[in-house]
Protein backbone atom coordinates (compact mmCIF):
# COMPACT_ATOMS: atom_id res chain seq x y z
CA UNK A 1 0.00 0.00 0.00
CA UNK A 2 1.14 3.51 -0.65
CA UNK A 3 -0.75 6.29 0.96
CA UNK A 4 0.26 9.71 -0.28
CA UNK A 5 0.26 11.48 3.01
CA UNK A 6 2.80 14.08 4.00
CA UNK A 7 3.69 14.38 7.67
CA UNK A 8 5.40 16.90 9.86
CA UNK A 9 6.52 13.92 11.73
CA UNK A 10 6.35 12.37 8.56
CA UNK A 11 3.41 14.00 5.55
CA UNK A 12 1.85 9.82 8.42
CA UNK A 13 2.82 7.90 5.50
CA UNK A 14 4.51 9.76 2.78
CA UNK A 15 5.40 7.11 0.26
CA UNK A 16 6.09 9.43 -2.59
CA UNK A 17 9.86 9.04 -2.54
CA UNK A 18 11.81 8.09 -5.63
CA UNK A 19 15.41 7.90 -6.76
CA UNK A 20 16.59 10.47 -9.26
CA UNK A 21 18.91 8.99 -11.87
CA UNK A 22 22.36 10.51 -11.25
CA UNK A 23 23.26 10.26 -14.93
CA UNK A 24 20.34 12.43 -16.09
CA UNK A 25 20.36 16.01 -14.87
CA UNK A 26 19.26 18.25 -17.73
CA UNK A 27 17.59 21.64 -17.47
CA UNK A 28 13.94 22.11 -16.63
CA UNK A 29 11.47 20.58 -19.06
CA UNK A 30 9.07 22.68 -21.05
CA UNK A 31 5.40 21.90 -21.37
CA UNK A 32 4.42 19.78 -24.31
CA UNK A 33 3.29 16.39 -25.49
CA UNK A 34 6.69 14.70 -25.25
CA UNK A 35 8.34 12.06 -27.40
CA UNK A 36 5.82 9.23 -28.02
CA UNK A 37 8.02 6.43 -26.65
CA UNK A 38 8.74 8.31 -23.41
CA UNK A 39 5.11 9.35 -23.09
CA UNK A 40 3.94 5.76 -23.55
CA UNK A 41 6.43 4.37 -21.01
CA UNK A 42 5.44 6.98 -18.42
CA UNK A 43 1.74 6.29 -18.99
CA UNK A 44 2.28 2.55 -18.70
CA UNK A 45 4.15 2.96 -15.41
CA UNK A 46 1.41 5.08 -13.90
CA UNK A 47 -1.48 2.92 -15.11
CA UNK A 48 0.08 -0.25 -13.75
CA UNK A 49 0.90 1.50 -10.47
CA UNK A 50 -2.72 2.56 -10.02
CA UNK A 51 -3.90 -0.98 -10.78
CA UNK A 52 -1.42 -2.47 -8.30
CA UNK A 53 -2.29 0.02 -5.55
CA UNK A 54 -5.97 0.94 -5.86
CA UNK A 55 -5.88 2.62 -2.44
CA UNK A 56 -3.33 5.13 -3.72
CA UNK A 57 -5.57 5.69 -6.76
CA UNK A 58 -8.54 6.44 -4.52
CA UNK A 59 -6.53 8.82 -2.40
CA UNK A 60 -5.40 10.96 -5.32
CA UNK A 61 -8.93 10.99 -6.75
CA UNK A 62 -8.67 8.34 -9.49
CA UNK A 63 -11.96 6.58 -8.84
CA UNK A 64 -11.63 3.74 -11.39
CA UNK A 65 -10.43 1.21 -8.83
CA UNK A 66 -12.68 2.05 -5.85
CA UNK A 67 -14.02 -1.50 -5.74
CA UNK A 68 -10.59 -3.09 -5.28
CA UNK A 69 -8.02 -3.80 -2.59
CA UNK A 70 -4.32 -4.36 -3.29
CA UNK A 71 -3.15 -7.93 -3.83
CA UNK A 72 -0.54 -8.55 -1.09
CA UNK A 73 0.17 -12.20 -1.89
CA UNK A 74 3.70 -13.43 -2.71
CA UNK A 75 2.55 -14.29 -6.23
CA UNK A 76 1.39 -10.71 -6.81
CA UNK A 77 4.66 -9.41 -5.38
CA UNK A 78 6.67 -11.56 -7.78
CA UNK A 79 4.57 -10.46 -10.75
CA UNK A 80 5.03 -6.81 -9.83
CA UNK A 81 8.80 -7.10 -9.38
CA UNK A 82 9.16 -8.91 -12.72
CA UNK A 83 7.02 -6.29 -14.41
CA UNK A 84 9.02 -3.41 -12.92
CA UNK A 85 12.35 -4.94 -13.93
CA UNK A 86 11.12 -5.53 -17.46
CA UNK A 87 9.81 -1.98 -17.68
CA UNK A 88 13.09 -0.64 -16.34
CA UNK A 89 14.99 -2.49 -19.06
CA UNK A 90 12.83 -0.86 -21.73
CA UNK A 91 13.16 2.59 -20.15
CA UNK A 92 16.95 2.29 -19.83
CA UNK A 93 17.22 1.17 -23.47
CA UNK A 94 15.81 4.44 -24.82
CA UNK A 95 18.51 6.46 -26.57
CA UNK A 96 18.61 9.66 -24.54
CA UNK A 97 20.85 11.32 -27.09
CA UNK A 98 17.91 11.57 -29.46
CA UNK A 99 15.54 13.06 -26.88
CA UNK A 100 14.66 16.65 -26.15
CA UNK A 101 15.79 17.84 -22.75
CA UNK A 102 12.27 17.72 -21.37
CA UNK A 103 11.95 14.05 -22.27
CA UNK A 104 15.39 13.31 -20.82
CA UNK A 105 14.16 14.67 -17.49
CA UNK A 106 10.98 12.58 -17.61
CA UNK A 107 12.94 9.45 -18.54
CA UNK A 108 15.44 9.98 -15.71
CA UNK A 109 12.70 10.58 -13.16
CA UNK A 110 10.82 7.52 -14.42
CA UNK A 111 13.91 5.40 -13.89
CA UNK A 112 14.16 6.88 -10.42
CA UNK A 113 10.58 5.93 -9.52
CA UNK A 114 11.06 2.40 -10.82
CA UNK A 115 14.33 2.02 -8.92
CA UNK A 116 12.64 3.26 -5.75
CA UNK A 117 9.80 0.76 -6.19
CA UNK A 118 12.31 -2.03 -6.71
CA UNK A 119 14.38 -1.00 -3.69
CA UNK A 120 11.35 -0.95 -1.42
CA UNK A 121 10.21 -4.28 -2.81
CA UNK A 122 13.62 -5.89 -2.36
CA UNK A 123 13.72 -4.70 1.25
CA UNK A 124 10.50 -6.62 2.07
CA UNK A 125 9.42 -4.25 4.82
CA UNK A 126 5.94 -5.80 4.64
CA UNK A 127 7.33 -9.01 6.08
CA UNK A 128 8.02 -7.49 9.48
CA UNK A 129 6.49 -4.01 9.76
CA UNK A 130 3.68 -3.62 12.29
CA UNK A 131 2.72 0.03 12.00
CA UNK A 132 0.65 2.04 14.53
CA UNK A 133 0.57 4.97 12.09
CA UNK A 134 -0.30 3.36 8.76
CA UNK A 135 -1.18 -0.26 9.37
CA UNK A 136 -4.54 -1.68 8.23
CA UNK A 137 -6.13 -0.76 11.56
CA UNK A 138 -5.56 2.90 10.57
CA UNK A 139 -5.25 3.06 6.77
CA UNK A 140 -8.33 0.97 6.09
CA UNK A 141 -10.48 3.02 8.45
CA UNK A 142 -9.39 6.21 6.68
CA UNK A 143 -10.98 4.96 3.47
CA UNK A 144 -14.40 5.79 4.86
CA UNK A 145 -13.50 9.47 4.57
CA UNK A 146 -11.35 9.33 1.44
CA UNK A 147 -13.70 7.29 -0.75
CA UNK A 148 -16.57 9.64 -1.52
CA UNK A 149 -20.00 8.12 -2.18
CA UNK A 150 -22.33 10.30 -4.25
CA UNK A 151 -24.08 7.80 -6.53
CA UNK A 152 -25.42 4.24 -6.19
CA UNK A 153 -22.50 3.13 -8.40
CA UNK A 154 -20.10 4.62 -5.84
CA UNK A 155 -21.95 2.71 -3.13
CA UNK A 156 -21.65 -0.57 -5.00
CA UNK A 157 -17.91 -0.01 -5.45
CA UNK A 158 -17.45 0.71 -1.74
CA UNK A 159 -19.41 -2.38 -0.75
CA UNK A 160 -17.26 -4.52 -3.05
CA UNK A 161 -14.06 -3.05 -1.57
CA UNK A 162 -15.31 -3.55 2.00
CA UNK A 163 -16.00 -7.23 1.21
CA UNK A 164 -12.42 -7.65 0.01
CA UNK A 165 -10.94 -5.96 3.07
CA UNK A 166 -10.98 -9.06 5.26
CA UNK A 167 -9.01 -11.22 2.79
CA UNK A 168 -6.46 -8.40 2.43
CA UNK A 169 -5.92 -8.35 6.19
CA UNK A 170 -5.35 -12.10 6.02
CA UNK A 171 -2.72 -11.51 3.32
CA UNK A 172 -0.96 -9.08 5.68
CA UNK A 173 -1.03 -11.76 8.38
CA UNK A 174 0.51 -14.28 5.99
CA UNK A 175 3.29 -11.85 5.10
CA UNK A 176 4.14 -11.32 8.77
CA UNK A 177 4.23 -15.06 9.37
CA UNK A 178 6.52 -15.55 6.38
CA UNK A 179 8.83 -12.85 7.71
CA UNK A 180 8.81 -14.41 11.15
CA UNK A 181 9.88 -17.73 9.68
CA UNK A 182 12.84 -15.91 8.11
CA UNK A 183 13.81 -14.25 11.40
CA UNK A 184 12.20 -10.90 10.57
CA UNK A 185 9.94 -9.36 13.20
CA UNK A 186 8.62 -5.99 14.34
CA UNK A 187 9.65 -4.19 17.49
CA UNK A 188 7.85 -4.93 20.72
CA UNK A 189 6.71 -1.35 21.21
CA UNK A 190 5.11 -1.19 17.75
CA UNK A 191 3.23 -4.43 18.36
CA UNK A 192 2.03 -3.22 21.75
CA UNK A 193 0.63 -0.02 20.23
CA UNK A 194 -1.14 -1.82 17.39
CA UNK A 195 -2.67 -4.30 19.85
CA UNK A 196 -4.05 -1.36 21.84
CA UNK A 197 -5.52 0.14 18.67
CA UNK A 198 -7.14 -3.15 17.74
CA UNK A 199 -8.55 -3.60 21.24
CA UNK A 200 -10.08 -0.14 21.06
CA UNK A 201 -11.59 -0.86 17.63
CA UNK A 202 -12.87 -4.33 18.46
CA UNK A 203 -14.49 -3.12 21.69
CA UNK A 204 -16.84 -0.89 19.69
CA UNK A 205 -20.06 -2.13 18.11
CA UNK A 206 -20.03 -2.31 14.33
CA UNK A 207 -22.33 0.70 14.09
CA UNK A 208 -19.64 2.90 15.68
CA UNK A 209 -16.85 1.89 13.32
CA UNK A 210 -15.68 4.56 10.85
CA UNK A 211 -16.19 1.98 8.09
CA UNK A 212 -19.94 2.06 8.83
CA UNK A 213 -20.23 5.87 8.64
CA UNK A 214 -20.77 6.17 4.85
CA UNK A 215 -24.02 4.21 5.11
CA UNK A 216 -25.33 6.64 7.75
CA UNK A 217 -24.82 9.71 5.57
CA UNK A 218 -27.83 11.12 3.73
CA UNK A 219 -27.80 9.98 0.11
CA UNK A 220 -30.01 11.89 -2.27
CA UNK A 221 -29.97 12.68 -5.95
CA UNK A 222 -30.46 10.73 -9.16
CA UNK A 223 -30.60 6.96 -8.73
CA UNK A 224 -30.98 6.94 -4.97
CA UNK A 225 -34.06 5.12 -3.75
CA UNK A 226 -35.02 3.76 -0.38
CA UNK A 227 -34.09 0.29 -1.62
CA UNK A 228 -30.64 1.53 -2.74
CA UNK A 229 -29.97 3.14 0.60
CA UNK A 230 -31.08 0.05 2.54
CA UNK A 231 -29.05 -2.21 0.26
CA UNK A 232 -25.94 -0.06 0.75
CA UNK A 233 -26.26 -0.10 4.52
CA UNK A 234 -26.89 -3.86 4.55
CA UNK A 235 -23.87 -4.49 2.35
CA UNK A 236 -21.53 -2.52 4.64
CA UNK A 237 -23.00 -4.13 7.75
CA UNK A 238 -22.48 -7.60 6.30
CA UNK A 239 -18.91 -6.83 5.20
CA UNK A 240 -17.95 -5.51 8.64
CA UNK A 241 -19.63 -8.31 10.59
CA UNK A 242 -18.72 -11.24 8.36
CA UNK A 243 -15.35 -10.23 6.90
CA UNK A 244 -13.59 -7.23 8.42
CA UNK A 245 -14.18 -7.71 12.15
CA UNK A 246 -13.25 -11.43 12.07
CA UNK A 247 -10.10 -10.59 10.07
CA UNK A 248 -9.06 -7.91 12.56
CA UNK A 249 -9.68 -10.43 15.36
CA UNK A 250 -7.38 -12.90 13.59
CA UNK A 251 -4.82 -10.12 13.10
CA UNK A 252 -4.91 -9.35 16.81
CA UNK A 253 -4.57 -13.01 17.73
CA UNK A 254 -1.51 -13.49 15.54
CA UNK A 255 0.15 -10.33 16.85
CA UNK A 256 -0.46 -11.31 20.46
CA UNK A 257 0.45 -15.01 20.27
CA UNK A 258 3.02 -15.25 17.46
CA UNK A 259 4.60 -11.86 16.80
CA UNK A 260 4.79 -10.23 20.23
CA UNK A 261 6.62 -13.09 22.00
CA UNK A 262 9.42 -12.88 19.42
CA UNK A 263 9.36 -9.12 18.84
CA UNK A 264 12.62 -7.17 18.92
CA UNK A 265 13.32 -5.43 22.22
CA UNK A 266 14.30 -1.78 22.66
CA UNK A 267 17.99 -2.63 22.31
CA UNK A 268 17.56 -3.99 18.78
CA UNK A 269 15.24 -1.58 16.99
CA UNK A 270 17.46 -0.66 14.04
CA UNK A 271 17.19 -2.11 10.56
CA UNK A 272 20.61 -3.75 10.92
CA UNK A 273 18.92 -6.16 13.39
CA UNK A 274 16.62 -7.46 10.63
CA UNK A 275 18.03 -10.06 8.21
CA UNK A 276 19.10 -8.16 5.10
CA UNK A 277 18.55 -4.81 6.79
CA UNK A 278 22.18 -3.66 6.77
CA UNK A 279 22.20 -3.85 2.96
CA UNK A 280 18.72 -2.36 2.70
CA UNK A 281 19.37 0.85 4.65
CA UNK A 282 21.76 2.45 2.09
CA UNK A 283 19.20 1.74 -0.64
CA UNK A 284 16.47 3.44 1.38
CA UNK A 285 18.74 6.46 1.94
CA UNK A 286 19.04 6.74 -1.84
CA UNK A 287 15.27 6.30 -2.25
CA UNK A 288 14.41 9.15 0.10
CA UNK A 289 17.22 11.61 -0.67
CA UNK A 290 18.01 10.86 -4.36
CA UNK A 291 21.67 11.37 -3.45
CA UNK A 292 24.54 8.86 -2.97
CA UNK A 293 24.99 9.72 0.70
CA UNK A 294 26.47 7.42 3.31
CA UNK A 295 25.19 7.04 6.86
CA UNK A 296 28.47 8.40 8.27
CA UNK A 297 28.24 11.60 6.23
CA UNK A 298 24.61 12.14 7.22
CA UNK A 299 25.30 11.45 10.89
CA UNK A 300 28.14 14.00 10.97
CA UNK A 301 26.00 16.58 9.20
CA UNK A 302 23.33 16.14 11.85
CA UNK A 303 25.79 16.60 14.70
CA UNK A 304 27.18 19.78 13.11
CA UNK A 305 23.70 21.20 12.54
CA UNK A 306 22.71 20.51 16.14
CA UNK A 307 25.74 22.46 17.34
CA UNK A 308 25.05 25.38 14.99
CA UNK A 309 21.38 25.59 15.90
CA UNK A 310 22.11 25.48 19.63
CA UNK A 311 23.94 28.76 19.05
CA UNK A 312 20.91 30.30 17.33
CA UNK A 313 18.61 29.13 20.10
CA UNK A 314 20.95 30.63 22.70
CA UNK A 315 20.91 34.02 21.00
CA UNK A 316 17.12 34.14 20.70
CA UNK A 317 16.68 32.63 24.17
CA UNK A 318 18.78 35.43 25.61
CA UNK A 319 16.39 37.93 24.03
CA UNK A 320 13.28 36.19 25.41
CA UNK A 321 14.39 34.59 28.70
CA UNK A 322 17.63 36.50 29.41
CA UNK A 323 19.67 33.31 29.40
CA UNK A 324 21.88 31.70 26.79
CA UNK A 325 21.95 28.30 28.45
CA UNK A 326 20.28 25.80 26.11
CA UNK A 327 19.13 23.47 28.89
CA UNK A 328 17.55 26.36 30.79
CA UNK A 329 15.82 27.68 27.67
CA UNK A 330 14.41 24.21 27.02
CA UNK A 331 13.30 23.88 30.64
CA UNK A 332 11.43 27.17 30.55
CA UNK A 333 9.73 26.31 27.28
CA UNK A 334 8.62 22.92 28.53
CA UNK A 335 7.61 23.85 32.08
CA UNK A 336 5.43 26.96 31.68
CA UNK A 337 1.75 25.88 31.34
CA UNK A 338 0.93 29.22 29.71
CA UNK A 339 2.99 28.17 26.69
CA UNK A 340 0.78 25.15 26.04
CA UNK A 341 -2.77 24.78 24.78
CA UNK A 342 -5.65 24.08 27.10
CA UNK A 343 -8.30 22.71 24.75
CA UNK A 344 -8.61 20.91 21.44
CA UNK A 345 -10.47 23.90 20.04
CA UNK A 346 -7.47 26.14 20.77
CA UNK A 347 -5.16 23.81 18.86
CA UNK A 348 -7.45 23.85 15.85
CA UNK A 349 -8.08 27.61 16.01
CA UNK A 350 -4.35 28.36 16.01
CA UNK A 351 -3.91 26.23 12.91
CA UNK A 352 -6.81 27.95 11.14
CA UNK A 353 -5.44 31.42 11.95
CA UNK A 354 -1.93 30.58 10.74
CA UNK A 355 -3.30 29.12 7.50
CA UNK A 356 -5.40 32.23 6.89
CA UNK A 357 -2.37 34.52 7.25
CA UNK A 358 -0.16 32.43 5.00
CA UNK A 359 -2.89 32.09 2.38
CA UNK A 360 -3.15 35.87 2.15
CA UNK A 361 0.63 36.12 1.76
CA UNK A 362 0.95 33.72 -1.19
CA UNK A 363 1.35 36.46 -3.86
CA UNK A 364 4.43 37.66 -1.99
CA UNK A 365 6.42 34.47 -2.57
CA UNK A 366 4.79 32.85 -5.64
CA UNK A 367 4.16 34.00 -9.17
CA UNK A 368 2.00 30.97 -9.96
CA UNK A 369 -0.57 30.34 -7.22
CA UNK A 370 -2.32 27.00 -6.60
CA UNK A 371 -6.00 27.05 -7.50
CA UNK A 372 -7.04 24.35 -5.04
CA UNK A 373 -7.82 25.52 -1.48
CA UNK A 374 -6.47 24.06 1.76
CA UNK A 375 -8.51 23.42 4.90
CA UNK A 376 -7.75 22.38 8.50
CA UNK A 377 -9.10 19.09 9.86
CA UNK A 378 -8.64 17.26 13.14
CA UNK A 379 -6.94 13.87 13.10
CA UNK A 380 -9.59 11.25 13.85
CA UNK A 381 -9.84 9.79 17.36
CA UNK A 382 -9.03 6.25 16.21
CA UNK A 383 -5.56 7.30 15.01
CA UNK A 384 -4.60 10.34 17.09
CA UNK A 385 -2.91 8.48 19.97
CA UNK A 386 -0.17 7.10 17.71
CA UNK A 387 -0.30 9.74 15.00
CA UNK A 388 2.36 12.40 14.43
CA UNK A 389 1.54 15.95 15.49
CA UNK A 390 0.19 16.72 12.03
CA UNK A 391 0.13 15.65 8.41
CA UNK A 392 -1.06 16.91 5.05
CA UNK A 393 -3.34 15.04 2.66
CA UNK A 394 -3.35 16.18 -0.98
CA UNK A 395 -6.46 17.25 -2.88
CA UNK A 396 -8.38 14.69 -4.91
CA UNK A 397 -7.87 15.28 -8.61
CA UNK A 398 -11.58 14.66 -9.26
CA UNK A 399 -12.42 17.73 -7.16
CA UNK A 400 -14.16 15.85 -4.36
CA UNK A 401 -11.66 16.90 -1.66
CA UNK A 402 -9.51 20.01 -1.12
CA UNK A 403 -6.04 19.78 0.33
CA UNK A 404 -6.25 19.19 4.07
CA UNK A 405 -3.93 20.01 6.96
CA UNK A 406 -4.69 17.41 9.63
CA UNK A 407 -3.71 18.55 13.12
CA UNK A 408 -3.51 16.32 16.20
CA UNK A 409 -5.61 17.92 18.93
CA UNK A 410 -5.27 15.14 21.50
CA UNK A 411 -3.63 15.95 24.84
CA UNK A 412 -3.66 19.71 24.18
CA UNK A 413 -1.77 20.47 27.39
CA UNK A 414 1.27 18.70 25.88
CA UNK A 415 1.18 20.72 22.64
CA UNK A 416 3.24 23.95 22.66
CA UNK A 417 1.62 27.13 21.35
CA UNK A 418 4.99 28.42 20.16
CA UNK A 419 5.45 25.50 17.70
CA UNK A 420 1.96 25.63 16.21
CA UNK A 421 2.67 28.27 13.58
CA UNK A 422 5.79 26.68 12.10
CA UNK A 423 3.90 23.38 12.03
CA UNK A 424 1.05 24.97 10.07
CA UNK A 425 3.41 26.69 7.64
CA UNK A 426 5.20 23.39 6.97
CA UNK A 427 2.06 21.33 6.39
CA UNK A 428 -0.15 23.79 4.54
CA UNK A 429 1.01 27.14 3.14
CA UNK A 430 3.78 27.96 2.17
CA UNK A 431 4.63 24.26 2.59
CA UNK A 432 3.11 21.00 1.41
CA UNK A 433 -0.16 22.34 0.06
CA UNK A 434 1.57 24.85 -2.18
CA UNK A 435 4.05 22.31 -3.56
CA UNK A 436 1.63 19.42 -4.05
CA UNK A 437 -1.37 21.38 -5.32
CA UNK A 438 0.81 23.17 -7.86
CA UNK A 439 2.28 19.84 -8.98
CA UNK A 440 -1.20 18.37 -9.49
CA UNK A 441 -2.22 21.39 -11.57
CA UNK A 442 0.77 21.28 -13.92
CA UNK A 443 0.11 20.69 -17.61
CA UNK A 444 2.28 19.03 -20.21
CA UNK A 445 3.74 16.47 -17.77
CA UNK A 446 3.09 12.73 -17.38
CA UNK A 447 0.73 11.85 -14.55
CA UNK A 448 3.38 10.24 -12.37
CA UNK A 449 5.28 13.53 -12.18
CA UNK A 450 2.19 15.31 -10.83
CA UNK A 451 1.57 12.92 -7.96
CA UNK A 452 4.79 11.24 -6.80
CA UNK A 453 8.41 12.18 -6.43
CA UNK A 454 11.47 12.30 -4.25
CA UNK A 455 10.85 12.60 -0.51
CA UNK A 456 13.76 15.04 -0.12
CA UNK A 457 12.06 17.43 -2.53
CA UNK A 458 8.62 17.17 -0.88
CA UNK A 459 9.82 17.37 2.71
CA UNK A 460 12.72 19.65 1.86
CA UNK A 461 10.25 22.18 0.46
CA UNK A 462 8.05 21.85 3.55
CA UNK A 463 11.02 22.55 5.81
CA UNK A 464 12.23 25.41 3.58
CA UNK A 465 8.72 26.87 3.72
CA UNK A 466 9.13 27.46 7.46
CA UNK A 467 11.91 29.93 6.63
CA UNK A 468 9.79 31.56 3.89
CA UNK A 469 7.20 32.28 6.57
CA UNK A 470 9.88 33.91 8.70
CA UNK A 471 11.04 35.98 5.73
CA UNK A 472 7.45 37.16 5.20
CA UNK A 473 6.99 38.10 8.85
CA UNK A 474 4.22 35.53 9.40
CA UNK A 475 5.39 34.45 12.86
CA UNK A 476 3.54 36.23 15.65
CA UNK A 477 6.61 37.02 17.74
CA UNK A 478 9.98 35.87 19.16
CA UNK A 479 8.48 32.84 20.90
CA UNK A 480 7.01 31.57 17.64
CA UNK A 481 10.37 32.11 15.95
CA UNK A 482 11.90 30.04 18.74
CA UNK A 483 9.36 27.40 17.77
CA UNK A 484 10.74 27.56 14.24
CA UNK A 485 14.23 26.90 15.62
CA UNK A 486 12.82 24.08 17.73
CA UNK A 487 11.59 22.37 14.58
CA UNK A 488 14.92 22.99 12.85
CA UNK A 489 16.70 21.23 15.73
CA UNK A 490 14.24 18.38 15.49
CA UNK A 491 15.03 17.84 11.79
CA UNK A 492 18.78 17.98 12.45
CA UNK A 493 18.33 15.48 15.28
CA UNK A 494 16.63 13.10 12.87
CA UNK A 495 19.86 12.79 10.89
CA UNK A 496 21.62 11.68 14.06
CA UNK A 497 19.08 9.25 15.51
CA UNK A 498 17.89 7.64 12.27
CA UNK A 499 21.43 6.75 11.27
CA UNK A 500 22.21 6.04 14.92
CA UNK A 501 19.57 3.33 15.15
CA UNK A 502 19.71 1.84 11.67
CA UNK A 503 23.46 2.07 10.93
CA UNK A 504 25.14 2.18 14.34
CA UNK A 505 22.85 0.01 16.45
CA UNK A 506 21.53 2.64 18.87
CA UNK A 507 18.81 1.48 21.24
CA UNK A 508 15.36 3.07 21.27
CA UNK A 509 16.10 4.70 24.61
CA UNK A 510 19.39 6.15 23.40
CA UNK A 511 17.58 7.78 20.47
CA UNK A 512 14.89 9.17 22.78
CA UNK A 513 17.50 10.48 25.20
CA UNK A 514 19.45 12.16 22.42
CA UNK A 515 16.42 14.04 21.08
CA UNK A 516 15.32 15.06 24.56
CA UNK A 517 18.77 16.44 25.39
CA UNK A 518 19.36 18.24 22.11
CA UNK A 519 15.96 19.41 20.87
CA UNK A 520 13.05 21.22 22.46
CA UNK A 521 10.05 19.14 21.37
CA UNK A 522 7.83 17.62 24.05
CA UNK A 523 8.48 14.14 25.45
CA UNK A 524 5.35 12.56 23.93
CA UNK A 525 6.35 13.85 20.49
CA UNK A 526 9.91 12.60 20.94
CA UNK A 527 8.67 9.08 21.67
CA UNK A 528 6.21 9.11 18.75
CA UNK A 529 8.92 10.39 16.45
CA UNK A 530 11.53 7.80 17.43
CA UNK A 531 8.99 5.03 16.91
CA UNK A 532 8.22 6.42 13.46
CA UNK A 533 11.90 6.39 12.48
CA UNK A 534 12.17 2.78 13.64
CA UNK A 535 9.30 1.69 11.41
CA UNK A 536 10.13 3.92 8.45
CA UNK A 537 13.91 3.76 7.97
CA UNK A 538 15.63 6.68 6.19
CA UNK A 539 12.46 8.70 5.45
CA UNK A 540 13.22 11.21 8.20
CA UNK A 541 16.58 12.01 6.58
CA UNK A 542 14.84 13.69 3.66
CA UNK A 543 13.73 16.87 5.48
CA UNK A 544 17.12 18.39 6.25
CA UNK A 545 18.81 17.03 3.12
CA UNK A 546 16.18 18.58 0.86
CA UNK A 547 15.95 21.90 2.70
CA UNK A 548 19.73 22.24 2.67
CA UNK A 549 19.78 21.76 -1.10
CA UNK A 550 17.07 24.36 -1.74
CA UNK A 551 18.80 26.89 0.53
CA UNK A 552 22.11 26.26 -1.27
CA UNK A 553 20.48 26.79 -4.66
CA UNK A 554 18.79 29.96 -3.48
CA UNK A 555 22.06 31.36 -2.14
CA UNK A 556 23.69 30.69 -5.51
CA UNK A 557 20.80 32.41 -7.29
CA UNK A 558 21.04 35.45 -5.02
CA UNK A 559 24.79 35.60 -5.55
CA UNK A 560 24.57 35.45 -9.34
CA UNK A 561 21.52 37.68 -9.79
CA UNK A 562 22.13 40.26 -7.08
CA UNK A 563 19.43 42.95 -7.22
CA UNK A 564 17.69 41.05 -10.04
CA UNK A 565 16.89 38.10 -7.79
CA UNK A 566 13.11 37.57 -7.47
CA UNK A 567 12.06 35.02 -4.89
CA UNK A 568 8.73 34.48 -6.68
CA UNK A 569 10.50 33.55 -9.92
CA UNK A 570 12.93 31.31 -8.02
CA UNK A 571 10.08 29.49 -6.27
CA UNK A 572 8.17 29.09 -9.53
CA UNK A 573 11.18 27.35 -11.06
CA UNK A 574 11.67 25.12 -8.01
CA UNK A 575 8.01 24.06 -8.04
CA UNK A 576 7.43 24.13 -11.77
CA UNK A 577 8.23 20.50 -12.64
CA UNK A 578 6.84 18.47 -9.76
CA UNK A 579 8.82 16.72 -7.03
CA UNK A 580 12.01 16.08 -8.99
CA UNK A 581 15.22 14.53 -7.73
CA UNK A 582 17.78 16.86 -6.18
CA UNK A 583 20.27 16.42 -9.05
CA UNK A 584 17.57 17.40 -11.54
CA UNK A 585 16.60 20.38 -9.39
CA UNK A 586 20.20 21.58 -9.42
CA UNK A 587 20.25 21.42 -13.21
CA UNK A 588 16.92 23.24 -13.48
CA UNK A 589 18.12 26.13 -11.36
CA UNK A 590 21.46 26.28 -13.19
CA UNK A 591 19.67 26.44 -16.56
CA UNK A 592 17.30 29.15 -15.30
CA UNK A 593 20.17 31.20 -13.95
CA UNK A 594 22.07 30.91 -17.22
CA UNK A 595 19.00 32.14 -19.11
CA UNK A 596 18.46 35.08 -16.76
CA UNK A 597 22.12 36.12 -16.70
CA UNK A 598 22.37 35.76 -20.46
Amino acid sequence: MAAIVVVAAGIGACKTGGVGSPRVAPPAPSAGGGEPTVTALAAEYWERRMEADPLEATEIGDRRFDDRMPDLTPAAYQREMVRLRELRTRVAAVDTGKLARADQVTLGLLLGEIDADLARGDCHLDEWSVDPRDGPQVAFLQLAELQVVTTPADAHAMAARWRRMGPTIDEEIANLRRGLAAGKVATRDAVTHVLAQLDQLLAKPDADWPLRAPASAPHTGPGWTDDERRSFAAALDAAIAQSIRPAFQRFRQVLATEIQPRARDDEHVGLLNVPGGAACYPRLIQVHTSLPLGADEIHKLGLAEIERLHGEVSRLGDQIFHTKDFAEIRRRLQSDPALFFKTRDEVEAKAVAALARSTAAMPQFLGKLPRTPCIVKRIAPYEEADSPIAYYRPPAIDGTRPGAYYVNTSEPATRPRYEAETLAFHESIPGHHVQIAIAQELTGLPEFRKHVGVTAFVEGWGFYAETIADELGLYSGPLERLGMLSFALWRAGRLVVDTGMHAYGWSRQKAIAYLEANTMIAHNNVVTEVDRYIGWPAQALAYKIGQREILTLRAEAERRLGARFDRRAFHDVVLGSGAVSLPVLRAQIASWLDDVVR
